[in-house]
């Protein structure tokens, strides 16, 4: 029998094994299965249509649209550090979306020629600077943490493109083009392409933005009106579509963001039902792993509880400020400020279906490479918060 037969016959036992010694009825089994369909659904009818079909757009026409040279000189990676790290943070920061909804413009501008560095800097700034949420930290779980996650959250981003370009220097290197070689300018006039991006960011941004805790105050008025504001944007696109883009350029347009929703959204829906089959729904019930059980572990300061914090974080699923309840419960039942800053700077920016899309557009290497190096920094970051800067104290 040859090595590939073989390989077909082990994960067919595998998969029949799985099936025969299948624990339904077990409450706990059964409980975790009603939540990944939970979890799953809650995650289509609240992320799918509002959250991830303009941003599969919005990939799309960052592949159609979008002058590549432009790409290049800000974001590729012969571009000038600052320039380009500087604008990789501020457009990620500008989106406030979630960890999966940043996908589809991650691949966008990484299949346009942005360097690395630039985009995977662009990966972690979109769900991790968020300025609403961190607003919400500071006003909920005190400013001390606020203000920690918003300085982390911005080093990072630029300390973790800045290491992924270092660590794959001689990959990138070799595949780099030379800057604006045989990349002609569009005959669109700019404003034009710019308006349609920021009609579609707008679209995304405002019919997604979240519900504050209070009916006071700025946010609160932003929400009332914001699908004034995403109609506004709205009208923004038609008239930006209606002018200077062709049939054929439009027609792309819609093949690219079928591209790329056929790449990403199966992954997207897979990882969500694992992540609800082992940790359940952020609000609901318990999945595989007993929540008390993480509560336990991420006690008090030290490396482990830091530590453990990053990894869980990593690869649970966190909609957009869900964090922010979720820690409070967890600092109330004993939860350490150093875990507290590693799990929000972790948290927020990976999950695990994240992890699969990450991988299915630049490989398992740098996936591996993209989330050790979360960790890592946010364990450091919560053990530096926890032990120097609160010294272990309550917040």
């Amino acid at each position: 029998m040859s090595r590939q037969e073989l390989k077909i016959f082990g994960a067919t036992l595998a998969v029949f094994a799985g099936f025969y010694w299948l624990p339904i009825g077990m409450a706990r089994f059964d409980t975790a299965v009603l939540e990944a369909l939970h979890l799953a659904r809650w995650y289509a009818r609240e992320h799918v249509l509002l959250c991830l079909v303009p941003a599969f757009f919005i990939a799309g026409g960052i592949a159609v649209f979008l002058n590549q040279a432009a790409v290049m000189r800000f974001l590729g990676p012969t571009a000038h550090r600052v320039v380009a790290y500087g604008v990789a943070a501020v457009s990620g920061s500008i989106l406030a979306v979630c960890s999966c909804t940043v996908l589809p413009l991650f691949a966008g501008i990484h299949k346009r020629g942005a360097g690395l560095g630039p985009a995977t800097a662009f990966l972690y700034a979109g769900p991790a600077i968020n300025v609403l949420a961190i607003v919400l930290t500071a006003r909920v779980l005190g400013w001390e943490l606020g203000l920690a996650r918003a300085v982390g959250a911005v080093l990072f981003s630029i300390a973790i493109g800045l290491a992924m370009q270092a660590i794959f220097r001689d990959e990138t290197d070799a595949t780099a083009p030379v800057p604006n070689a045989g990349l002609a300018e569009d005959d669109r006039p700019t404003w034009r392409t710019v308006l349609w991006l920021v009609a579609m960011i707008g679209i995304l941004v405002f019919a997604n933005w979240g519900r504050p805790q209070t009916d006071q105050g700025l946010w609160a008025t932003i929400h009332a009106t914001r699908w004034w504001w995403a109609g506004l944007f709205g009208v923004a696109l038609v008239f930006a579509l209606s002018r200077g883009f062709s049939r054929d350029e439009l027609g792309d347009w819609v093949g690219e963001s079928w591209g790329f929703a056929k790449q990403i959204l199966p992954l997207l829906l897979i990882g969500v039902l694992v992540a609800g089959l082992l940790l359940g729904r952020p609000d609901g019930g318990q999945g595989l792993i007993p929540d008390a059980w993480v509560a336990r572990s991420v006690g008090g300061e030290g490396l482990f509880p830091t530590f453990f914090a990053s990894i869980a974080g990593a690869f649970m699923y966190f909609a957009t400020l869900t964090e922010i309840p979720i820690l409070d419960g967890l600092l109330r039942s004993g939860m350490g400020n150093g875990p507290a800053l590693a799990l929000l700077l972790a948290g927020p920016a990976l999950s695990l279906p994240n992890m699969l899309v990450i991988r299915s557009v630049m490989g398992t290497k740098k996936t591996i490479t993209y989330v050790a190096l979360v960790v890592v920094f946010s364990t450091v970051a919560g053990l530096i918060y926890g032990n120097l800067i609160m010294n272990g104290g309550p917040r």
